[in-house]
């Protein structure tokens, strides 16, 4: 067997409002509950685990690597929520995209803050 990520917690003020954002913007099923998680399940397998938190949290950063049509649907559906991006981690380059390793690239926030990132090609791959 080889080593997989295969879920990883993601907390949030309002687990509805996160896991409801996720589906919504990256075009996912249903977010399933499971315990103190709403499972929202990504096509490789991966599932981001949105747990309800009271305490103070680190905001996180997750990338999703994406097809080039689903870059287009997804970053359509960021634009039409009026969400503000970012080019660059950091909050660098707003309004603008990334074109990293000849794929394309842009961040976003989640509801609490979580940096979120779809990418067309994996940093590092090289490209035109």
């Amino acid at each position: 067997m080889t080593v997989q990520l295969n879920h990883t917690i993601i907390h949030a003020t309002d687990r509805s409002a996160t896991a409801d954002f996720l589906v919504s913007i990256l075009g996912l099923p249903e977010a399933a509950e499971f315990g103190p998680f709403l499972v929202v399940q990504t096509d490789n397998g991966v599932s981001l685990d949105v747990m309800h938190s009271t305490e103070e949290f680190s905001r996180q950063h997750y990338a999703f690597l994406v097809e080039e049509n689903e870059f287009d649907t997804i970053f359509g559906r960021i634009r039409e929520k009026g969400l503000t991006y970012w080019a660059g981690p950091g909050h660098r380059g707003a309004g603008e995209i990334n074109t990293n390793d000849g794929g394309r690239g842009v961040y976003f926030d989640d509801p609490d803050g979580h940096v979120l990132e779809i990418l067309t090609r994996p940093y590092g791959s090289g490209g035109a």
